[in-house]
């Protein structure tokens, strides 16, 4: 079959008609008004020969009058990659000749470069696409545009936006004009530009019918001719936006604020790591006091804060306590929904209220004896919080009888939460606390980047100390120097873990730190003791490193020589300007100084129940997959705990489930912006905020580490297989522990999130390189090679 009336494609038709066909044969068959037309299917592609004669057959019977020649490749249109402008549209086509040159155009555009780049972008196999060819007779409008079903600018679902512009449509799809922009929300308002009120009306019913028939929102282009007669040109899925937030069935809106950047996790989370995620991260809010519910939306942990922002007393803090781990952008886009009406204090207190306040004084009473005993007898602390850690790690080993699947995920379920925690955790919360009250003692006589130089070099941090291990390493392996440099760290990783790589010390580090991992909260993602192709990338990386001074050791004993001198320096003049104030900042900096470098010793602890649980996983999964209920072992983290029960109590073959997951999870694993805070109708909160002005070339985020550098920009999203030269300017969207082996040869950091007191920032004032976090879309502004000068007192980063 080489030659089908448009009328005939339906949606199961894809491989044959390509999206686009696809697309608009359902339009036809639910009574849409499309232009007649035929399709040349991916048979003719497949076999490289234009079939001239049912070509030329099938144009007569349109009247051989002008067409559209319309690409529709099968990987176009479709729910995931809309291939919007990377194909060709031939118009006003008339004559055989020229209609068979027009359809060779068509499959020729199949391979340019902008379509290979959009497929590799989104690894689509480029043996797999076939290209089919749209022949439609052509509409000549007085006006056309594009609907958007849903708005594509905030995400808000309620609302539609349509752009217009007289003549034909090409000139808002190809952005070669100025156009009439419309938002329709419901509200009528009076006519203006190329489309009248009858027109907009039009439209929101037909972006209502096709939002309904197909299933989710839709980028529609439509024409309307010199009778007013509207045509529909194309309907297909609007694939950028996010997901909307499950269905809360109340009828006030809601607010969600992303929890995944605190631990340094933009990418999409696994089922299974989720499904344990939710639990302990409740678990170690109400652990604090707060009650909160953990969400997957698009795959993220999302904290819905709804009930904390209507509540009277919560909304008064909320702003302030979002500072140490959400930092700026998450304090913006919460004093924007204080503000919405909608989001109005609740009178009075209910009893779910009251009970939170009873736990809240018992949880407060618990954390200041933790704090105070922390402030008064750090050292003792420490000795205490490493102890519990140890007694952690020995206590996470399952029991040595495990021998069934049933028997492995009983263990893994009946995990429960630690009773060392108020020894890991109060010293932690000293020790940010006594990092962050300083700034408001010394307002007036220390300025931010004096009290970042005061935090930097800061002692007993474990994930300095894992990377300085590391360089360590590197520096040992002198003699197999250019077998590290030359061969791909994964060629590395396999020879490592099939015992054929010379002995750098590997092994022992592993050991020591090969229960991390980017990611690493998540159980779904590999440990670095089970492919440590990220570690073998950060030798490479350190052995590049050929100044002495450079070396991280070097960095860290002048951060941390620079600090012991601005902190008496700073404390000085404060106690001769204000005693008081000056005595009091002192002791909470000498403290932050004891204390704040344990931030990072709580997540670490945390690891090691996280590695056991995840060992005995995937032993449940290599159970299944010789069952034949699993194609592989770690499909297992494409499960909840509960799925994964049924399939070994009870035999469900969950593998339709992990195959639709799996999907779902490799196209979040391209998505490059997480908003910060959903409303429940989908309103990404940040793009309804006032834009911050900058000057040319100067993008503005938040100081997070003293001092200035320009240096060639180096956009990292993947870690694993990063090459940062030293001097390099790393910019990425997030970081987590996993990310910092970088940080010793990059020059300066640059972060589209985060807060002061997070992971990445954290570590940038120990290597005393300069940070600059929350620079909105740092990461596709900022081109690699790029030279960027990084201000991290000023929080700027200006692209020269």
């Amino acid at each position: 079959m080489q030659v089908i009336a448009l009328s005939e494609a339906t949606a199961d038709m894809v491989d044959l008609v390509g999206g686009k066909a696809a697309g608009l044969g359902e339009l036809i068959r639910h009574g849409e008004r499309v232009p007649e037309g035929f399709c040349l299917t991916t048979e003719a592609h497949r076999l490289g020969v234009i079939p001239t004669a049912e070509v030329v057959a099938a144009y007569e019977r349109l009247g051989a009058g002008p067409v559209a020649v319309r690409s529709s490749a099968t990987a176009e249109d479709l729910p995931d990659a809309s291939f919007a402008g990377q194909q060709d549209t031939i118009l006003n086509v008339t004559g055989t000749d020229d209609l068979i040159a027009a359809i060779t155009t068509c499959w020729t555009a199949l391979h340019t470069d902008r379509a290979t780049a959009y497929r590799d972008a989104r690894q689509i196999d480029h043996q797999t696409v076939r290209m089919a060819v749209i022949v439609q007779r052509m509409i000549t409008p007085t006006v056309a545009g594009v609907l958007f079903t849903a708005n594509p600018l905030t995400g808000r679902r309620d609302e539609m936006a349509v752009d217009a512009a007289a003549g034909l449509g090409t000139t808002v799809v190809d952005g070669a004009a100025s156009v009439d922009h419309y938002v329709l929300d419901g509200v009528e308002r009076a006519a203006t530009g190329c489309l009248t009120s009858a027109h907009l009306a039009d439209l929101r019913a037909t972006g209502d019918r096709l939002q309904a028939h197909f299933g989710c929102p839709q980028d529609v282009e439509w024409a309307i001719d010199a009778d007013g007669v509207r045509w529909l040109l194309q309907s297909r899925p609007i694939t950028t936006l996010f997901p909307l937030p499950p269905e809360s069935g109340k009828p006030l809106p809601r607010v969600y604020l992303e929890f995944g950047h605190v631990q340094g996790m933009l990418r999409p989370v696994t089922p299974m790591g989720m499904s344990t995620l939710r639990t302990q991260i409740a678990a170690m809010l109400a652990a604090l006091g707060v009650r909160v519910e953990i969400v997957d939306i698009g795959g993220r942990l999302y904290g819905d804060l709804t009930d904390l922002a209507r509540d009277r007393s919560a909304r008064r803090r909320l702003v302030k306590l979002l500072a140490v781990d959400f930092g700026p952008r998450a304090q913006a886009v919460m004093r924007h929904v204080l503000a919405d009406p909608r989001f109005a204090s609740t009178a009075g207190r209910s009893t779910r209220g009251r009970a939170r306040g009873a736990a809240s004084l018992r949880t407060a009473g618990r954390a200041l004896v933790g704090i105070l005993r922390a402030l008064t007898r750090p050292e003792t602390a420490r000795i205490r919080m490493f102890e519990a850690i140890e007694q952690l790690r020995v206590r996470s080993a399952a029991p040595a009888d495990l021998r069934t699947a049933a028997d492995r995920l009983s263990f893994v379920q009946a995990r429960d939460t630690d009773d060392s925690a108020d020894a890991i955790m109060w010293p932690i919360v000293a020790g940010v606390l006594a990092s962050a009250l300083p700034a408001a003692l010394l307002k007036g006589i220390a300025g931010p980047d004096e009290i970042h130089t005061v935090l930097g070099g800061m002692p007993h941090n474990v994930t300095i100390e894992m990377d300085l291990a590391l360089w360590r390493l590197a520096q040992g392996a002198g003699d197999h120097r250019q077998l590290l440099l030359d061969t791909p760290p994964t060629e590395l990783a396999t020879r490592h873990l099939h015992g054929t790589l010379p002995d750098i010390g590997m092994a022992a580090f592993l050991d020591a730190y090969g229960h991390r991992g980017v990611a690493e909260v998540d159980l779904g993602v590999p440990r670095w003791a089970e492919d440590p192709t990220p570690v073998f990338a950060a030798v490479a990386n350190y052995l590049r490193v050929t100044d002495p001074a450079q070396g991280p050791d070097q960095r860290f004993q002048r951060a941390s020589a620079a600090a012991e001198a601005a902190l008496e320096e700073l404390v000085g003049r404060a106690r001769r300007r204000r005693p008081v104030r000056g005595s009091i900042a002192g002791f909470l900096l000498r403290r932050a100084r004891s204390l704040a470098g344990l931030r990072e010793a709580g997540k670490f602890a945390g690891l090691y129940p996280l590695r056991e649980t995840r060992r005995q996983l995937l032993l449940v999964g290599a159970d299944l997959h010789d069952s034949g209920l699993l194609d592989q072992p770690d499909d297992i983290m494409f499960l909840t705990l509960d799925e994964a029960h049924a399939a070994v109590h009870q035999g469900v073959d969950p593998r339709a489930t992990v195959t639709s997951r799996r999907a779902t999870h490799r196209r979040e694993l391209r998505r490059r912006r997480v908003p910060v805070a959903l409303l429940s109708d989908g309103t990404d909160v940040e793009t309804v905020l006032p834009a911050v002005p900058a000057g040319d070339g100067t993008l503005i985020g938040v100081g997070a580490s003293a001092g200035r550098v320009t240096g060639p920009a180096r956009v990292v999203h993947d870690p694993a297989t990063a090459h940062v030269e030293p001097g390099d300017v790393l910019v990425s969207a997030t970081t987590d522990p996993g990310w910092t082996p970088l940080f010793l040869t990059a020059a300066a950091l640059v972060t589209e999130t985060g807060a002061i007191m997070a992971h990445g920032p954290t570590v940038a004032r120990e290597y005393g390189i300069p940070a600059v976090i929350c620079v909105p879309d740092a990461t596709r502004t900022i081109s690699t090679g790029q030279l960027v000068t990084v201000d991290g007192g000023a929080g700027t980063i200006t692209v020269h």
